[in-house]
């Protein structure tokens, strides 16, 4: 509001002097701004926490489904390696040393599986095998007469828990996988299971 003084009988108009900010006023202003960052800032770390808590909830949730159990195609050898019965000690020794396999099926004529061979069968006749000059005469013999006619075998939908069960109760390093005529569409040994376990958690092996 103006001020209107007397001056000799005369009133003249002054302007009001321009009055001085209050420091409170000053004070409280910077508080507010204050007390809304320090708002904000809650406001941000409770976003942050709530997207957290739905991120580890979901992890939890999907967790907790049931998982799809691990079938014998999932893991085994396909196509396989194999031979017909009438091939010889020789014949399978060379096969298994050029591929680096340790179990060969044995097929009928039929193409059927009829038995499974092991380096190990083969290990007797190593030497005559590995002859440098003629192979020995058991090299000529044939795997009808070697081989493991009881083979176990399993489908290509079999689940792995059971595969892996029936080796360990019936001691064999591996299993033949047949179709529906009996056919060898793959193979499953312990090392192809060893090396899931590796890169696999047990738990996506096992439910």
């Amino acid at each position: 509001m103006a001020i209107i003084p007397a001056v000799s009988g005369i009133a003249s108009i002054h302007p009001a002097l321009p009055v001085a900010s209050r420091p409170q006023a000053i004070h409280a202003s910077t508080a507010d701004r204050e007390h809304r960052s320090t708002e904000q800032e809650d406001q941000s770390a409770d976003h942050s926490a709530r997207l957290a808590q739905q991120a580890y909830q979901q992890q939890a949730h999907q967790h907790a489904l049931p998982k799809p159990a691990l079938l014998a195609q999932d893991l085994m050898t396909s196509p396989v390696t194999w031979l017909p019965s009438d091939s010889t000690l020789l014949e399978a020794w060379t096969v298994m040393k050029r591929k680096g396999i340790h179990h060969l099926p044995v097929t009928s004529i039929h193409g059927t599986l009829v038995g499974l061979v092991s380096d190990r069968d083969l290990l007797p006749y190593r030497h005559e095998l590995e002859s440098s000059g003629s192979p020995g005469a058991s090299a000529g013999h044939t795997l009808a007469q070697v081989m493991s006619n009881q083979v176990l075998s399993a489908t290509p939908i079999t689940e792995l828990q059971e595969i892996a069960r029936i080796m360990l109760s019936e001691h064999v390093g591996a299993i033949p996988i047949v179709d529906n005529s009996r056919h060898p569409v793959g193979i499953l040994t312990t090392s192809d299971i060893l090396r899931a376990i590796v890169h696999r958690s047990p738990i996506e092996l096992w439910t």
